[in-house]
Parts: C-alpha cells; sequence; structure tokens
C-alpha cells in the first residue's frame, strides 16, 4: 500500500478568509491525501510544523495580501531547513498576475493556484509534483 500524501496547510498570517482553505482540504481529503490543518500562521511556525509532522506538502492560503510579505519568508525559511529539497510548496489565493511570476519564479513555490482552480487540477498537480520530488531524490538529483 501506497504512503499517503501528508499535506500541511495554513493560512499565513492573519487574513482570516478561510471558506477556500477549508474547502481544499476538504478535497485533499477526499482525495485520499493525509491533512494537517493549522490556521493562522506565520512563516517560522509553518515551517516547524512541517517538520515536526514530516509532511510531502505545504500549502499555504492568502487572501490578505500576504502572499509575498510572508510567503516568500516561508520559502527562505523552508530553504534554510533544507525542507525545498523534499516538500512541495503550493500557495493559493488572489493575487495580481504578475504576482503569481514572482511566486514561482523568485520566491520559489512549486505552483500557485488562484479561485477557478478545480479539485482534480489541484490534487493531479500535488500529486505529479511529490512523484516528481520524490524521484529527483530517490536518483539523487535536487530540484
Amino acid at each position: 500500500m501506497a504512503k499517503k500524501i501528508k499535506v500541511l496547510l495554513a493560512k499565513l498570517g492573519l487574513d482570516v478568509h478561510n471558506r477556500g482553505i477549508i474547502t481544499v482540504a476538504k478535497e485533499l481529503g477526499d482525495a485520499g491525501m493525509e491533512i494537517v490543518y493549522i490556521g493562522n500562521s506565520l512563516p517560522r511556525e509553518i515551517v516547524q510544523t512541517a517538520i515536526q509532522e514530516d509532511v510531502d506538502v505545504i500549502g499555504v492560503s492568502s487572501l490578505g495580501g500576504a502572499h509575498l510579505t510572508l510567503g516568500k519568508p516561508l520559502i527562505d525559511i523552508a530553504r534554510q531547513e533544507k525542507l525545498t529539497e523534499s516538500v512541495v510548496f503550493v500557495i493559493g489565493g488572489v493575487f495580481p498576475p504578475e504576482d503569481m511570476v514572482l511566486l514561482k519564479k523568485e520566491a520559489g513555490y512549486d505552483a500557485v493556484f488562484t479561485p477557478g482552480a478545480t479539485r482534480d487540477e489541484i490534487v493531479r498537480a500535488i500529486e505529479g509534483l511529490v512523484d516528481k520530488k520524490k524521484s529527483g531524490i530517490a536518483s539523487g538529483h535536487r530540484n
């Protein structure tokens, strides 16, 4: 039996718009993934919880504009802890189009989801990214 993908989900900072992330948590759980939801958290808390829980994916949500001010530091802290080599990082929310590019290319998120992303798109992306990271680690290649 294959190990379930374990996903840590959190809201960045004090953003209280949580309907989307709760919906995603339910959908990922329904797709067979194990979900750890920690609610509102700061980058260091998210990374520390990810280490303690030994997760495959960190997914954060931002609808209050903290996607760059807290989203980039999250990746920076994760890099210091060497998590970016083995953990998939995804972010969802409402962002200006130019910020979506910054989140992927400059901050280092593996995937960025905006409103309208379907359950299947999110699930397939996470499964594919986890497989890619795991196969890269197994073969000795780093992303």
